[in-house]
């Protein structure tokens, strides 16, 4: 009878720590996970946005396509685990010289910050609007090309 109650003595702080421990690491791994996840899939939106970008460049910068604005509108997810998002952009001269620009994107979760960059390359005619934001509940969320008579693509959201 005494082994029992040495032994309900030593487990009994056990049972305390395991029934406090447990949910507390489930929790934070749970947390961990879907932080994840969203930066996962906040990543892959910036990459087809990129891509769609670079797509749209590679379309347009041929001598054959007279001056104008395309509009292409948004097939990206309105949200990302339920938060709508934001993208900015920014140009930088490659440090390769003769390689053209590089487009960096900025997509950031509104209601949570998870923030990513992508980048892509682009030629060396064009131009982007850093004043202008990608507002994915936005009904007119799109990407805006402008070709002027000289071969310049001015980007924007």
């Amino acid at each position: 009878m005494a082994n029992i109650a040495i032994e309900v003595v030593l487990l009994a702080p056990l049972l305390v720590i395991q029934i406090i421990l447990l949910p507390f690491v489930a929790n934070t791994m749970w947390a961990s996970w879907a932080n994840t996840t969203r930066d996962v899939t906040l990543r892959e939106t910036a990459s087809q946005m990129a891509s769609t970008i670079q797509q749209l460049y590679l379309s347009l910068n041929r001598q054959e396509i007279s001056t104008g604005i395309i509009t292409q509108a948004s097939t990206l997810p309105a949200e990302i685990a339920e938060c709508s998002y934001y993208a900015t952009g920014s140009l930088k001269a490659s440090l390769q010289h003769g390689f053209g620009k590089i487009l960096f994107l900025n997509l950031t979760l509104q209601e949570l910050g998870n923030t990513v960059t992508v980048q892509t390359p682009l030629g060396t005619n064009v131009l982007w609007n850093d004043t202008s934001v990608f507002d994915s509940s936005s009904p007119n969320a799109s990407i805006k090309v402008q070709k002027f008579t000289n071969g310049t693509l001015l980007f924007s959201f």
